[in-house]
């Protein structure tokens, strides 16, 4: 069984080498709200959604291009190369809820309401683009082309 176990985390830190993540523990955002600006970078080139999030007005868009400049930078340590323009995309990115500070509002009759300020966790994995997709993608505009 010991075998078997190293074996599988060989193969894990294999897999560790070749993936490119940035993550942001315990931001002080409410996920809702982070996953609004996440959604529009999800799939995009990186420099693409780099300038997308420089010109987004949300307070989260800030702390996300921080985040994708960082997994950029990971990326450029670990490969030994600079991505060229339209090598390396958004391939994943998800939030996750983090820790809730619960805080007591007064209310009227001596009553209080209980107020949560939300956190998150972000996760950002950025990859190459795959060239399956590309040599797909002319499949299908010969087929089109063929009708």
């Amino acid at each position: 069984m010991a075998n078997r176990k190293h074996i599988a985390a060989e193969a894990r830190k294999e897999e560790a080498k070749s993936q490119y993540l940035a993550k942001l523990n315990n931001c002080p955002t409410s996920p809702r709200k982070m996953r609004l600006v996440c959604d529009l970078i999800r799939g995009k080139d990186v420099y693409k959604a780099l300038s997308m999030l420089k010109f987004t007005p949300k307070e989260a868009a800030g702390r996300l291009e921080k985040l994708l400049a960082s997994a950029i930078m990971n990326y450029e340590k670990k490969s030994g190369t600079r991505p060229d323009e339209g090598q390396l995309v958004v391939q994943e990115i998800f939030v996750d809820s983090g820790f809730q500070m619960k805080r007591i509002r007064t209310a009227p009759q001596g009553r209080a309401y209980r107020v949560r300020k939300r956190s998150n966790h972000v996760t950002l994995i950025v990859g190459e683009k795959k060239e399956e997709v590309k040599a797909e993608k002319k499949v299908r505009a010969a087929k089109a082309e063929k009708k």
